[in-house]
């Protein structure tokens, strides 16, 4: 065995250990609380308004991210319509759900070379993109409110001491455009392939920091909106989610995060709201993002479309 093929098996070996102690956690607090989950009268209050503010959201922190997307794949001589890429976007997102997490970025890349676009540049932006979505992620996290969480189980002071030290990172990179884009150039040229215009790389920075703070605020406008004796503050909703849905995409066992995201939610909420109401609100979030894809993407498999390029 190669030494890249040791490598990139010890980090999935890493990786399924790291989520089995996740769900080593989730199931002996689900075991423990058991009684208390039957046994609880959660004041659910469907409040279609909230729910659908939350959608309406994060549809609007999709539209951004695509937008970002084709212009990175301006920078490498792509052009789509917005249409078009919104279509490849949402459709090829669905394989996230496919176990291997490679899936998604393959069907990006497949769908995007059926549409004129070179499918080392379709690939090398969705990746990209992904580097800064973990990144600025991290920093959501350590900037959130998390105070409420750090407390709440053991398991959680190490994570949040790891995205903390990770966040410093961040920063560095956010504050410094020029740095972000020559650490990018010098890996770009060892593989022939050109990097973005920094610009492009404060864009990027920038859409997913809001993103993520959008998809926080959906988060909380769905708690008013099925569970508001919750009573979460923003900062908790933000902080919760943002962490929650980076366990479940660094693994690459769980498609979709499935699991591991809803067990990280759980961990960090059930202190808080306590454990009937952290694992409601675990599903039900799950649901709505669910929903929230598939919303997206069904009408661009009912009513596909041509695939047109923006003339240059």
């Amino acid at each position: 065995m190669s030494g890249s093929n040791r490598g990139r098996h010890a980090w999935r070996v890493l990786q399924a250990l790291a989520a089995l102690i996740i769900l080593f956690f989730l199931i002996r607090d689900v075991g423990a609380n058991w009684e208390k989950i039957r046994a609880a009268d959660l004041a659910w209050h469907i409040r279609p308004l909230f729910l659908a503010g939350g959608v309406v959201i994060t549809w609007g922190m999709y539209a951004m991210l695509i937008w970002t997307w084709r212009r990175f794949l301006h920078d490498w001589g792509g052009r789509l319509s917005f249409r078009t890429a919104a279509r490849i976007w949402s459709v090829s997102s669905l394989g996230k759900y496919i176990p291997g997490k490679i899936w998604a970025i393959a069907g990006m890349a497949l769908m995007s070379q059926r549409a004129g676009v070179a499918p080392w540049a379709a690939t090398a932006s969705a990746i990209l993109l992904q580097g800064l979505a973990v990144g600025s992620g991290v920093v959501v996290v350590a900037l959130a409110d998390t105070s409420a969480l750090e407390a709440q189980h053991p398991l959680l002071r190490p994570i949040l001491g790891l995205l903390a030290v990770g966040s410093a990172v961040g920063v560095a990179l956010l504050v410094s455009p020029a740095l972000s884009s020559m650490l990018l150039r010098r890996f770009m040229k060892s593989s022939a392939i050109g990097a973005p215009r920094p610009v492009t790389i404060v864009v990027g920075i920038v859409a997913n920091l809001l993103a993520w703070i959008g998809y926080g605020v959906a988060f909380w406008l769905m708690i008013l909106g099925t569970l508001p004796e919750a009573r979460i503050p923003l900062g908790v909703a933000i902080g919760s989610f943002t962490a929650s849905y980076l366990a479940g995409l660094l693994f690459l066992l769980a498609p979709g995060g499935l699991g591991v995201r809803e067990g990280a939610m759980y961990l960090m909420l059930q202190g808080t709201i306590g454990p009937a109401a952290a694992a409601a609100l675990a599903i039900a979030s799950r649901l709505m993002l669910t929903l929230t894809e598939l919303g997206v993407a069904i009408p661009f498999l009912v009513f596909p479309g041509e695939n047109t390029r923006v003339p240059t």
